[in-house]
């Protein structure tokens, strides 16, 4: 797999690995990017397939993105680090916390429903798929590369008052044949195998990483009860609710700073 990387801050600070998601790229941390907090490493790769990474070498199953991530820190010679995630890129770091939690210092989930899901609580929100992922898992690549299908629908349902330029800027990737394919690719494995697969044999795995989840209430497209910490298997696990939509780390990077920050501090003791 070859990852496309952004990062700033000190080579030696604490690394904080930060995950984005659909339609974006690693841009939807230049906040964090362009002014790291103190101390921290701030590493923002390109999923793969997304950005300007390369070719997805999978067909976007979740569990094998998380085990490219982490093979993406082995690459960087780091041993532990904090967690950021938001969309995919949310679900992606619970199953990396998941699969290696002795290598996650503290995870800060962004708009993005927890794992463990069941029919019961998931079935009451399945309309809100809908709404766009079939159209992204079938016709997905002309629809993202010849219309403006991003643009219109969904960053401008979902992220109203978003400027025309910060758009453009996530949406023009998505012209890209590879990465159009990948993204059609990441709901595609998603309703046609994991959807099917996790209501057969739901999440059952034990977070010990402890887990900030943080999110915008004016979601439009998750419900926030499905990352409740009621519902959540996990030993360290607290939500927040804020004012704010779905692309929080546009909409409130001052507020994803802080709680990083925050995050950061109640870990200091782990391992670097």
């Amino acid at each position: 797999m070859r990852f496309h990387v952004t990062e700033s801050g000190p080579v030696d600070g604490r690394p904080v690995i930060a995950l984005h998601g659909w339609p974006q790229h690693h841009w939807a941390y230049r906040d964090l990017l362009a002014d790291p907090p103190a101390g921290l490493r701030i590493i923002a790769p390109d999923l793969p397939g997304y950005g300007w990474s390369g070719p997805a070498p999978h067909r976007w199953v979740k569990e094998e993105v998380a085990a490219d991530v982490l093979g993406l820190a082995d690459a960087l010679g780091i041993d532990h680090f904090l967690l950021v995630g938001h969309d995919w890129g949310g679900y992606v770091g619970h199953l990396v916390t998941l699969a290696a939690p002795d290598r996650v210092d503290g995870y800060l989930a962004l708009n993005i429903a927890h794992p463990w899901q069941t029919t019961r609580s998931a079935a009451p929100h399945l309309w809100r798929f809908l709404l766009y992922q079939p159209f992204v898992a079938s016709i997905g690549v002309p629809l993202q590369r010849r219309t403006n299908y991003l643009e219109k629908l969904v960053f401008g349902t979902a992220a109203k008052g978003m400027p025309t330029d910060v758009v453009r800027t996530y949406t023009e990737r998505f012209r890209d044949p590879v990465v159009a394919r990948t993204a059609r690719d990441t709901y595609r494995t998603f309703l046609l195998r994991e959807l099917p697969s996790g209501a057969r044999h739901p999440e059952t795995r034990r977070a010990t990483v402890p887990i900030r989840a943080l999110f915008g209430l004016s979601d439009t497209a998750i419900h926030p009860s499905m990352a409740a910490a009621e519902t959540a298997n996990a030993d360290d696990y607290t939500f927040e609710a804020v004012d704010g939509g779905h692309f929080i780390t546009d909409e409130r990077p001052d507020l994803v700073r802080a709680k990083l920050v925050a995050l950061a501090a109640e870990t200091q003791s782990a391992p670097n």
